[in-house]
């Protein structure tokens, strides 16, 4: 293993952040979305990330390292989370919606960023996994907004 432990643990600590930003975004979308199928989904969307990062806290343990176990402002700033509080507030279903796609597109970055480095294969094959959900839960978040903007432009 040509990784050493501290940048296994430093790359994997910024997923846990990612996947707290997650957890904590869905969280906030799923309490004030009125529509009960969005609440759910964003429900199981927090719950998925909060899974990801239990996981990842388990690797980051394995080296002897601390593992994150917050989420920082400025993580929340850089992902775009910060704004579906607003979104949230004016309780615009597309805007909220858009609010996590956008969330999402830094947390599909950031899994990408992660397995450009150097890696054990038991932790790849975890980064690998949790990228794929990710990037169904982005796409899946796409073609709500997409489908829900279309709803809007063909009511009368």
């Amino acid at each position: 293993m040509n990784a050493t432990t501290s940048s296994v643990a430093s790359v994997v600590n910024d997923l846990i952040e990612t996947c707290r930003d997650g957890q904590e975004g869905f969280r906030c979308a799923a309490e004030d979305v009125k529509n009960t199928q969005m609440k759910e989904l964003f429900t199981k969307y927090s719950q998925q990330r909060a899974g990801f990062v239990a996981e990842l806290q388990k690797v980051v343990a394995r080296t002897d390292k601390d593992p994150e176990t917050d989420s920082s402002f400025l993580g929340e700033l850089h992902r775009g989370w910060i704004n579906l509080k607003s979104a949230v507030a004016g309780g615009d279903e597309h805007a909220i919606l858009a609010e996590c796609e956008r969330g999402e597109d830094s947390a599909v970055a950031e899994y990408r960023k992660a397995l450009q480095t150097d890696l054990p294969a038991d932790v790849v094959t975890i980064v690998r996994r949790q990228a794929t959900e990710v990037q169904s839960t982005h796409d899946r978040v796409r073609d709500l907004r997409n489908a829900l903007a279309t709803a809007k432009k063909n009511a009368p």
